[in-house]
This record gives C-alpha cells, sequence and structure tokens, in this order.
C-alpha cells in the first residue's frame, strides 16, 4: 500500500535526521552511490516527478504497472498506470492510465496473460479523493485504512471487467502467484487485518493469518508454495490498546514492523527481521533463498530508508542501496535479471520519488 510519500514529507516536516556516517557520493550519470552499489548497474530513470512506486512487471517482464499521484500536475490522488518498457522515452511519453482516475487506488498487479490487471480502488465507494488522516497532537505517524477500498480488475485501457472483492471493509494489496493460480491480499473482513488468498478469479476466499495486528504487503514465492509479508503486531497491553483504537478510527501505525514467511495455508509461519523501526516492502530473490525489502532499522529519527537482502533463516544480512533518504517497493523482474525500486535520488533536491530499473547482479 502507498503510504511512502506521506511518511517521507511528514519525517522531513519534523527536521528529521538519520544515522551519521559517511555518505557515498552520488554520481548522476550511472544513478548509483559510487563505490557501493554493486548489485545494480546499467540504472534508467523511468519517472520525472511526482509519487511513483510499487512499480510490477508483467509475467513476460515486458511491461510494468505502478501507482502515481503529481499533485504539480493535477492529479491529487494515487491512481494506476502502466507502460511498455520497450519504451525508451517515458520522460515525454504519457503513460497509460489504468485506474478510473476517481476515488483513491492502490497495489495493481499483472494477472496471467498480461492483458488484465488487479488494484484496488474506493471509486465505488466515493468518487472523490478520500483525505490523508489529519496531523496528530502526538506527531505519531499513521496510515489510512479506507473501508471503501476493494479490489478490481481491468484491462489495458482501463476497462474495469471484474470486482473481485465486495466485503464491507478494507480489501486491498492484492498480488499473484507466479504460477498464475492466486492472489494473496489484505482484508479487514475479520476485524481485523489479516492475509487472505483467493483463487484468480476470486472464488475459494480462505484465510491465512489471525494473530492480532496489521498484516500486509504480501508476495508469493517464485514457487508459488510460500509468502513474504510485512506485520506490525502488537505486545503489550499499551500496544494492543493502541493498535485497536487507531483499528476503530481506520488507522494503523506502520512505525515498527518487522518481516514474516508462512506457507500459502497460514503454517510454518516464522519471523525472520527483528530489526529497531519499520522493516517493509518485501519481495523474494529469484532463488527463493532470501528476500529484498526496506528499511530504516539505522535511522534514528525515520530517515533513511535503503534496500537490505537477508536470508530466510534471518541471516547473512546485506546492504543493497546507499540512498541518504528514501529507497523502497524492490521487484525482480521474472527473469531474474532486473530490479525495478522507487527512490528520491536524481530528484534534484525536491520531495519526488521515482521509478528506477536496473540490471542485478547477484
Amino acid at each position: 500500500m502507498k503510504k511512502y510519500q506521506l511518511l517521507v514529507l511528514a519525517l522531513l516536516a519534523a527536521g528529521t535526521m538519520y544515522a551519521q556516517e559517511a555518505k557515498p557520493e552520488f554520481d548522476p550519470k550511472t544513478l548509483l552511490y559510487k563505490g557501493e552499489e554493486k548489485h545494480l548497474s546499467n540504472v534508467r530513470q523511468l519517472t520525472f516527478g511526482g509519487d511513483n512506486a510499487e512499480a510490477y512487471f508483467s509475467f513476460n517482464g515486458k511491461m510494468i504497472t505502478y501507482q502515481m499521484r503529481d499533485k504539480a500536475n493535477g492529479k491529487e490522488c494515487d491512481q494506476i498506470f502502466s507502460f511498455d518498457l520497450s519504451n525508451k522515452d517515458t520522460k515525454t511519453t504519457p503513460p497509460q492510465l489504468i485506474s478510473t482516475n476517481m476515488g483513491r487506488t492502490t497495489c495493481s498487479y499483472f494477472l496471467p496473460g498480461d492483458s488484465l490487471i488487479l488494484y484496488a480502488s474506493t471509486h465505488v465507494g466515493n468518487k472523490e479523493c478520500p483525505p490523508d488522516p489529519p496531523k496528530r497532537e502526538d506527531h505519531k505517524y499513521v496510515w489510512a485504512i479506507y473501508s471503501d477500498f476493494d479490489i478490481f480488475v481491468a484491462d489495458l485501457k482501463g476497462n474495469i471487467k471484474k470486482q473481485l472483492t465486495n466485503t464491507p471493509g478494507y480489501d486491498a494489496e492484492a498480488t499473484v502467484s507466479p504460477d498464475g493460480k492466486k492472489i494473496v491480499f489484505t482484508s479487514l473482513r475479520s476485524g481485523d487485518l489479516e492475509l487472505y488468498t483467493m483463487d484468480i478469479d476470486g472464488s475459494n476466499v480462505k484465510q491465512v493469518t489471525n494473530q492480532l495486528g496489521y498484516d500486509g504487503g504480501a508476495f508469493f514465492s517464485p514457487d508459488s508454495k510460500s509468502l513474504i509479508f510485512r506485520s506490525s503486531r502488537p505486545k503489550t497491553p499499551e500496544e494492543v490498546a493502541e493498535y485497536n483504537a487507531l483499528l476503530k478510527d481506520g488507522l494503523v501505525m506502520p512505525t515498527n514492523m518487522s518481516l514474516y514467511t508462512c506457507n500459502v495455508d497460514g503454517s510454518g509461519l516464522t519471523k525472520i527481521t527483528d530489526l529497531p523501526n519499520a522493516s517493509w516492502a518485501p519481495f523474494f530473490h529469484p532463488s527463493g533463498k532470501k528476500v529484498i525489502f526496506a528499511t530504516n532499522f539505522a535511522a534514528t529519527h525515520g530517515l533513511p530508508f535503503n534496500l537490505y537482502m537477508i536470508g530466510l533463516d534471518g541471516k547473512n544480512m546485506e546492504r543493497i542501496t546507499f540512498d541518504s533518504m528514501f529507497d523502497a517497493f524492490p521487484m525482480f523482474s521474472p527473469d531474474g535479471k532486473h530490479l525495478i525500486f522507487s527512490s528520491n535520488r536524481n530528484n534534484n533536491g525536491t520531495h519526488d520519488t521515482n521509478l528506477f530499473i536496473a540490471d542485478w547482479k547477484d
């Protein structure tokens, strides 16, 4: 779910500082931090302004779908777009709008065959852009869990073909298994934010997780048998009370999240990170033996977020990016040769978050 732009702006407004360390030099020619980002090469910037994130490859690896908000150009609320990666002029060629341009949208993903894209939208419940949560007196950062979110399927021209969910409350954050048989998503239908799976046509819905706390942002393993997801699970009585109070108001607080894996049926639940602050936006490495994710565990007051890799046993964590602000939402191409991610790099001092694609080197 794309809430990162609010997080970055909130941290900046609060005068955020980050852990003091030697800062690598950014090279605007290579779009890399010199001498550090050894797993990345031939980086290409795909978007050039606004807030662009959650870019995911088509099954054939030739297209991406993503969400974008650009208030400077009249796009007040996140909407879903796509474009063909063979287009080398994404700076001047407008992307294809997939969503309805109404309400707020999030979390798009290609279906098998690459002729349909699923995404979540609030437009049925309310065609207007829902407001961001008001600033809190305690200055704590929260995400809104809009109850109007449901999951839809549209063709590549934006024509809605099917509505996959219609239960009251939040249904969003859907992704598709590599074998094309299942969808995993987050829903509030049980009264808590849990993971569910359904068949590719929306049938056969099954609950996966069942512990108190927010479970979301799930992705399938390359063999489609396991899930990786982010979770914010309260433990103390004070944390439980705060979580329940926020959820009653349609909010969650994502500042302390860890990564978990489990089998598709929910068995074999394993916590693989236990780091300070937030670990999120995970995606399986093509080997299926480790995951790449974003975290600000080293930050003192929120930023920076960078990409790291870690084994499924929680060991051998390796830093991948060295941005001074924000890198997140990594995804490997189906053939494992490319990595796409969102970043504040090369934004000329603005708050823009753009999409970048790089060749991947293990």
